[in-house]
């Protein structure tokens, strides 16, 4: 089975930029995604990618490069290295402190976001033991994640069971402040891959996470309707309110099958649930094709749905209404659909005798979410309560080249 191919990782961390979310979601991501790398009793190949992403909607554009690059030490050690640049240009409501398109009154803030990491896999037998410790900075965010992983293949190598670990250090700050509030998190991963037929493949995963400290957004308001001194828009703001502790659990499973014209079908279905009250569900179809030889397309189409967090809303009653107050847009209710194309090349140089092949990719994704519970709330001249529904509509574009040496 090929590593997962460096969009993957793009995509994880895009999805969580995307989405607001901070540093840490999107290195547990590359986390896990360098966890699963290696297939027990099988080394990665030697390799390096170069990757441009960019991600253009719901008020951000972001954009970077990243840089891949694996290396075997004789036939029982390979070595992982990776840089990944996020370029952000953000518009911020100034009155709520939401994300928005570039609307009138509208701040806009440029921000740089880096991240490295490093890796190492060990094959013994049909043993492979990995480990890894990624850094991710920006202006007011630390992340210091470090993980672990064992897999071991069995029953003639028809069966993988796969178990990880990962722990993360985050520091959360604030622009003008001195806030220095400290976040941890941990997550563990037990995934099963089975062969059940020469031409199709099972995998079962199962994740629990746990978190502890700081876990909003020192920037992000709630408003209230009922206050003595409203503002232009007819509410008033105050600073979001969360628990200290969040646990999480999911579980998925995967078939891939294998057709007869060497393509492939593939299904995904995920549950997540955790202790705010929010439970999800995402459903993802794909489909690979090779063409003409050296080509090899392939499409999806990703489903995704949740309910609110139990002490969200778009607009409380009055000032500390509840214990917990939040109006991310990400803890509300909502939809959201991707579909997406990519297309790879892959070429055989001549000239050069240290490169064994490469290949040249390039993807596009199109998403589009539908929140049933939060509101335009930056739009002036409506009452609150009964501004639009929101709907978030990005483009995400992914171009890198890969070579085998």
């Amino acid at each position: 089975m090929a590593p997962p191919a460096p969009w993957v990782a793009a995509a994880a961390a895009t999805d969580a930029l995307m989405h607001g979310r901070r540093n840490y979601t999107r290195l547990v991501a590359l986390a896990g995604l360098l966890l699963g790398c290696a297939q027990a009793g099988v080394l990665p190949d030697d390799r390096a990618d170069i990757l441009y992403h960019h991600y253009n909607g719901g008020g951000m554009n972001i954009q970077g490069p990243s840089i891949l690059v694996r290396k075997k030490i004789g036939d029982h050690v390979s070595l992982a290295g990776n840089y990944y640049v996020d370029n952000i240009t953000g518009h911020v409501d100034t009155i709520s402190g939401a994300s928005v398109d570039a609307i009138s009154g509208a701040s806009t803030y440029h921000e740089k976001r880096t991240q490295e990491s490093l890796s190492i896999d060990v094959l013994q037998g049909k043993t492979t033991y990995s480990a890894g410790y990624i850094s991710g900075n920006e202006p007011d965010y630390r992340a210091r994640t470090a993980f672990a992983s064992v897999s071991e293949d069995m029953f003639g190598d028809l069966t993988t069971i796969s178990f990880g670990f990962t722990r993360g250090w985050d520091k959360v700050g604030e622009r003008g402040t001195t806030r220095n509030d400290p976040l941890e998190r941990r997550n563990w991963q037990l995934s099963l891959a089975q062969v059940l037929t020469r031409n199709l493949l099972l995998g079962l995963n199962y994740e629990t996470s746990e978190s502890e400290g700081f876990l909003n957004n020192p920037y992000r308001l709630v408003r209230f309707i009922s206050c003595s001194a409203p503002n232009a828009r007819g509410y008033c703001t105050q600073p979001e309110q969360y628990p200290h502790t969040r646990t999480g659990n999911a579980g998925s499973g995967q078939l891939k099958y294998y057709l007869p014209w060497h393509a492939a079908l593939e299904g995904h279905y995920r549950i997540y649930s955790d202790t705010w009250g929010i439970v999800a569900h995402t459903m993802e179809l794909g489909y690979t094709q090779p063409v003409f030889r050296s080509w090899t397309i392939d499409g999806h189409a990703r489903y995704y749905r949740q309910n609110h967090a139990d002490f969200y809303s778009d607009l409380f009653p009055y000032q500390d209404a509840q214990n917990f107050l939040a109006r991310d847009r990400e803890l509300a209710t909502f939809k959201s659909l991707t579909l997406g194309l990519g297309a790879s090349w892959e070429f055989h140089p001549t000239r050069w005798t240290w490169l064994q092949k490469g290949t040249m990719n390039l993807r596009w994704d199109r998403l589009k979410i539908k929140y049933d519970d939060y509101r335009e709330d930056w739009l002036n001249g409506l009452l609150p309560g009964t501004e639009p529904l929101y709907t978030l509509n990005a483009n995400i574009l992914q171009f890198f080249i890969s070579g085998w040496f």
